[in-house]
C-alpha cells in the first residue's frame, strides 16, 4: 500500500514538473521572439542604408526593387567572448548580409559568394 502511494506521488510530481517546464519554455520562447522582432526592427533602417551603399557586382536596390524580402537575423556565430549576428536582406536576386556591430554590408548573389 505504501509503495503504491509513493509511486503515485512521484508520478504526480513528475507530471507537475513537466507542466512547469513546458510553461517556462513557452514563456521564454515568447520573450525571445519579442526581443528578436525588436532587434530586427531596430536594425532594419541601418541595414537598408548600408546595403544600398555597399559595392558589389550589381547594385543592391531595396527601395526600387520588384522582389524584396527581409530574411532577418541569422548566422549567429559565437566567438570566444562575443555573439556576432548577421542581418540578411534579399532584393531582386541579390543577398545583402549586414553586420549590426561593425555596420558593414556584404553583397552576394548566392550562398557561395557570401562569407
Amino acid at each position: 500500500m505504501w509503495f503504491q502511494r509513493i509511486i503515485s506521488g512521484l508520478l504526480v510530481l513528475a507530471i507537475a514538473g513537466l507542466a512547469v517546464a513546458l510553461y517556462l519554455d513557452f514563456r521564454i520562447n515568447t520573450q525571445l521572439q519579442t526581443m528578436k522582432s525588436f532587434v530586427e526592427g531596430y536594425v532594419f533602417a541601418d541595414a537598408v542604408a548600408a546595403c544600398e551603399k555597399a559595392s558589389g557586382t550589381t547594385p543592391f536596390k531595396w527601395n526600387g526593387g520588384a522582389n524584396t524580402r527581409v530574411i532577418g537575423l541569422n548566422s549567429v556565430k559565437t566567438d570566444k567572448y562575443n555573439i556576432v549576428s548577421g542581418y540578411t536582406l534579399f532584393a531582386d536576386g541579390e543577398y545583402c548580409d549586414f553586420d549590426p556591430i561593425k555596420k558593414k554590408a556584404n553583397i552576394g548573389s548566392n550562398f557561395l559568394e557570401r562569407e
